[in-house]
Protein backbone atom coordinates (compact mmCIF):
# COMPACT_ATOMS: atom_id res chain seq x y z
CA UNK A 1 0.00 0.00 0.00
CA UNK A 2 1.74 3.28 -1.08
CA UNK A 3 1.52 6.32 1.64
CA UNK A 4 0.02 8.66 -0.64
CA UNK A 5 -2.61 5.87 -0.86
CA UNK A 6 -2.65 5.33 2.77
CA UNK A 7 -2.97 8.58 3.15
CA UNK A 8 -6.00 9.90 0.51
CA UNK A 9 -7.77 6.92 2.59
CA UNK A 10 -7.38 8.26 5.70
CA UNK A 11 -9.23 11.40 4.88
CA UNK A 12 -12.47 11.74 6.81
CA UNK A 13 -14.85 11.19 3.63
CA UNK A 14 -14.26 7.26 3.16
CA UNK A 15 -15.02 6.85 6.05
CA UNK A 16 -16.71 9.10 8.55
CA UNK A 17 -19.95 8.75 6.71
CA UNK A 18 -22.41 11.83 4.79
CA UNK A 19 -22.08 14.67 6.82
CA UNK A 20 -23.75 18.11 5.95
CA UNK A 21 -22.95 20.67 3.86
CA UNK A 22 -22.82 24.86 4.35
CA UNK A 23 -24.05 25.95 7.01
CA UNK A 24 -25.74 22.94 8.38
CA UNK A 25 -21.95 21.61 8.31
CA UNK A 26 -21.22 24.60 10.59
CA UNK A 27 -23.27 23.50 13.32
CA UNK A 28 -22.60 20.26 13.18
CA UNK A 29 -18.92 20.12 13.75
CA UNK A 30 -19.66 23.06 16.18
CA UNK A 31 -21.25 20.65 18.60
CA UNK A 32 -19.62 18.17 17.90
CA UNK A 33 -16.95 20.04 19.43
CA UNK A 34 -18.66 21.27 22.30
CA UNK A 35 -18.84 18.19 22.97
CA UNK A 36 -15.86 16.89 23.00
CA UNK A 37 -14.72 20.15 25.47
CA UNK A 38 -17.07 19.32 27.76
CA UNK A 39 -19.14 22.68 26.92
CA UNK A 40 -22.06 20.51 26.09
CA UNK A 41 -23.16 17.31 28.14
CA UNK A 42 -25.52 14.09 27.63
CA UNK A 43 -29.06 14.83 28.49
CA UNK A 44 -28.37 18.58 27.74
CA UNK A 45 -30.89 20.47 25.83
CA UNK A 46 -30.53 22.21 22.23
CA UNK A 47 -32.60 25.61 21.82
CA UNK A 48 -32.56 25.73 17.90
CA UNK A 49 -33.26 29.71 18.44
CA UNK A 50 -30.45 29.89 20.62
CA UNK A 51 -28.39 27.55 18.13
CA UNK A 52 -29.12 29.35 15.03
CA UNK A 53 -27.99 32.49 17.38
CA UNK A 54 -24.47 31.05 17.91
CA UNK A 55 -23.49 30.05 14.74
CA UNK A 56 -25.05 32.86 12.84
CA UNK A 57 -27.36 30.60 10.47
CA UNK A 58 -30.97 30.06 9.52
CA UNK A 59 -33.08 27.94 11.39
CA UNK A 60 -33.47 24.94 8.31
CA UNK A 61 -29.44 24.63 8.99
CA UNK A 62 -29.94 23.84 12.52
CA UNK A 63 -32.81 21.35 11.34
CA UNK A 64 -30.20 20.08 9.05
CA UNK A 65 -27.60 19.57 11.33
CA UNK A 66 -29.93 17.73 13.92
CA UNK A 67 -30.80 15.54 11.60
CA UNK A 68 -27.08 14.61 11.05
CA UNK A 69 -26.18 14.61 14.68
CA UNK A 70 -29.21 12.06 15.21
CA UNK A 71 -28.21 9.83 12.59
CA UNK A 72 -24.14 9.55 14.36
CA UNK A 73 -26.16 8.61 17.76
CA UNK A 74 -25.37 12.24 19.27
CA UNK A 75 -28.41 13.62 19.42
CA UNK A 76 -32.04 12.43 20.59
CA UNK A 77 -34.92 13.61 18.60
CA UNK A 78 -38.00 13.16 20.43
CA UNK A 79 -41.40 14.23 19.34
CA UNK A 80 -42.70 17.13 21.10
CA UNK A 81 -39.59 17.72 22.82
CA UNK A 82 -36.51 19.57 22.15
CA UNK A 83 -33.56 18.25 20.54
CA UNK A 84 -30.72 16.64 23.51
CA UNK A 85 -27.80 15.33 23.00
CA UNK A 86 -28.27 11.82 23.74
CA UNK A 87 -27.95 10.11 27.40
CA UNK A 88 -27.34 6.75 27.90
CA UNK A 89 -28.52 4.63 30.75
CA UNK A 90 -26.01 1.84 32.12
CA UNK A 91 -27.94 -0.83 29.68
CA UNK A 92 -27.29 1.07 26.99
CA UNK A 93 -23.71 2.10 27.35
CA UNK A 94 -23.27 -2.02 27.54
CA UNK A 95 -25.00 -2.27 24.48
CA UNK A 96 -22.93 0.49 23.15
CA UNK A 97 -19.27 -1.56 23.93
CA UNK A 98 -21.00 -4.88 23.06
CA UNK A 99 -20.57 -3.42 19.41
CA UNK A 100 -17.31 -1.79 20.06
CA UNK A 101 -15.51 -4.77 21.39
CA UNK A 102 -16.88 -7.01 18.20
CA UNK A 103 -15.86 -3.77 15.68
CA UNK A 104 -13.06 -2.85 17.13
CA UNK A 105 -11.53 -6.52 17.21
CA UNK A 106 -12.60 -6.57 13.10
CA UNK A 107 -10.69 -3.05 12.75
CA UNK A 108 -7.67 -4.53 14.64
CA UNK A 109 -6.99 -8.06 13.18
CA UNK A 110 -7.90 -6.22 9.53
CA UNK A 111 -5.13 -4.17 9.95
CA UNK A 112 -2.72 -6.44 11.19
CA UNK A 113 -3.62 -8.66 8.32
CA UNK A 114 -3.24 -6.17 5.61
CA UNK A 115 -0.52 -4.40 7.45
CA UNK A 116 3.26 -3.65 5.82
CA UNK A 117 5.96 -1.99 6.17
CA UNK A 118 4.48 1.30 4.04
CA UNK A 119 1.93 1.64 7.01
CA UNK A 120 4.13 1.81 9.65
CA UNK A 121 5.08 5.50 9.74
CA UNK A 122 1.27 6.25 9.99
CA UNK A 123 0.90 4.14 12.58
CA UNK A 124 3.55 5.23 14.81
CA UNK A 125 2.61 8.72 14.08
CA UNK A 126 -1.14 8.39 15.16
CA UNK A 127 0.02 6.70 18.37
CA UNK A 128 2.30 9.40 19.21
CA UNK A 129 -0.21 11.91 18.52
CA UNK A 130 -2.56 9.79 20.96
CA UNK A 131 0.70 10.10 23.62
CA UNK A 132 0.86 13.80 22.76
CA UNK A 133 -2.89 14.57 23.43
CA UNK A 134 -2.41 12.86 26.83
CA UNK A 135 -0.08 14.42 27.55
CA UNK A 136 -1.92 18.02 27.46
CA UNK A 137 -4.42 16.96 29.22
CA UNK A 138 -7.10 18.18 26.70
CA UNK A 139 -9.85 16.47 26.34
CA UNK A 140 -10.35 17.43 22.64
CA UNK A 141 -6.88 16.95 21.50
CA UNK A 142 -7.29 13.71 23.05
CA UNK A 143 -10.90 13.09 21.23
CA UNK A 144 -9.29 13.83 17.95
CA UNK A 145 -6.57 11.91 18.47
CA UNK A 146 -8.55 8.74 19.10
CA UNK A 147 -10.79 9.16 15.87
CA UNK A 148 -7.11 9.59 14.23
CA UNK A 149 -5.88 6.60 15.76
CA UNK A 150 -8.90 4.46 14.55
CA UNK A 151 -8.81 6.06 11.22
CA UNK A 152 -5.22 4.36 10.97
CA UNK A 153 -6.39 1.13 11.82
CA UNK A 154 -9.58 1.22 9.33
CA UNK A 155 -7.23 2.30 6.69
CA UNK A 156 -4.67 -0.12 7.25
CA UNK A 157 -7.70 -2.85 6.96
CA UNK A 158 -9.30 -1.36 3.76
CA UNK A 159 -12.96 -2.79 4.83
CA UNK A 160 -14.79 0.38 3.46
CA UNK A 161 -18.09 -1.34 5.55
CA UNK A 162 -16.26 -1.12 8.57
CA UNK A 163 -15.21 2.27 7.61
CA UNK A 164 -18.89 3.29 7.49
CA UNK A 165 -20.40 1.63 10.49
CA UNK A 166 -17.04 2.72 12.78
CA UNK A 167 -17.89 6.07 13.70
CA UNK A 168 -21.65 5.23 14.55
CA UNK A 169 -20.68 3.49 17.40
CA UNK A 170 -21.44 5.83 20.28
CA UNK A 171 -18.32 5.72 22.05
CA UNK A 172 -18.20 9.96 22.04
CA UNK A 173 -21.18 9.58 24.49
CA UNK A 174 -19.90 7.25 26.49
CA UNK A 175 -16.56 9.40 26.95
CA UNK A 176 -18.61 12.59 27.32
CA UNK A 177 -20.68 10.43 30.14
CA UNK A 178 -17.49 9.30 31.69
CA UNK A 179 -14.74 11.84 31.27
CA UNK A 180 -12.31 9.90 33.74
CA UNK A 181 -8.55 11.07 33.54
CA UNK A 182 -7.84 6.71 34.28
CA UNK A 183 -9.95 5.94 31.72
CA UNK A 184 -7.59 8.08 29.06
CA UNK A 185 -4.58 6.86 30.55
CA UNK A 186 -5.54 3.14 30.08
CA UNK A 187 -6.76 3.76 26.81
CA UNK A 188 -3.35 5.03 25.82
CA UNK A 189 -2.13 2.40 27.08
CA UNK A 190 -4.26 -0.23 24.93
CA UNK A 191 -3.69 1.46 21.96
CA UNK A 192 0.14 0.88 22.00
CA UNK A 193 -0.97 -2.97 22.69
CA UNK A 194 -2.88 -2.75 19.57
CA UNK A 195 -0.59 -0.94 17.46
CA UNK A 196 2.01 -3.35 18.59
CA UNK A 197 -0.04 -6.62 17.36
CA UNK A 198 -0.97 -4.61 14.58
CA UNK A 199 2.74 -3.85 13.72
CA UNK A 200 3.73 -7.39 14.40
CA UNK A 201 1.25 -8.61 11.54
CA UNK A 202 -0.60 -10.58 14.38
CA UNK A 203 -4.00 -10.77 13.80
CA UNK A 204 -4.69 -12.90 16.71
CA UNK A 205 -2.80 -10.89 19.12
CA UNK A 206 -4.49 -7.86 17.57
CA UNK A 207 -7.98 -9.22 18.29
CA UNK A 208 -6.64 -10.18 21.61
CA UNK A 209 -5.42 -6.21 22.37
CA UNK A 210 -9.24 -5.01 21.35
CA UNK A 211 -11.14 -7.09 23.04
CA UNK A 212 -8.70 -6.46 26.31
CA UNK A 213 -8.97 -3.18 25.74
CA UNK A 214 -12.77 -3.01 25.35
CA UNK A 215 -13.16 -4.82 28.72
CA UNK A 216 -10.90 -2.83 30.47
CA UNK A 217 -13.37 0.04 29.70
CA UNK A 218 -16.45 -1.81 30.47
CA UNK A 219 -15.00 -2.56 33.88
CA UNK A 220 -14.11 1.00 34.73
CA UNK A 221 -17.95 2.06 33.43
CA UNK A 222 -19.45 -0.15 35.49
CA UNK A 223 -17.06 0.93 38.71
CA UNK A 224 -17.68 4.63 38.17
CA UNK A 225 -21.63 4.11 37.33
CA UNK A 226 -21.54 2.51 40.86
CA UNK A 227 -19.76 5.61 42.41
CA UNK A 228 -22.16 7.52 40.75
Amino acid sequence: MAMAELSSKASPRHWSGPEPSGAARKVYLGIMQELERGRLVPGQRLVETELAQRYEVGRNAVREAMQHLAVRGIVDLSPNRSPAIRLLDLAECLEVLEVASALTRLAARSAAQAYDGEAAAALKAAVEDVAEAAQSGEPAAFSRARRGFYRCLLTIGGNRELQRLFPAIAMHIIHAQYPSPRLQGIRLADYRAIAAAVAGGDPEAADRAAREHVETVRAIILELARQG
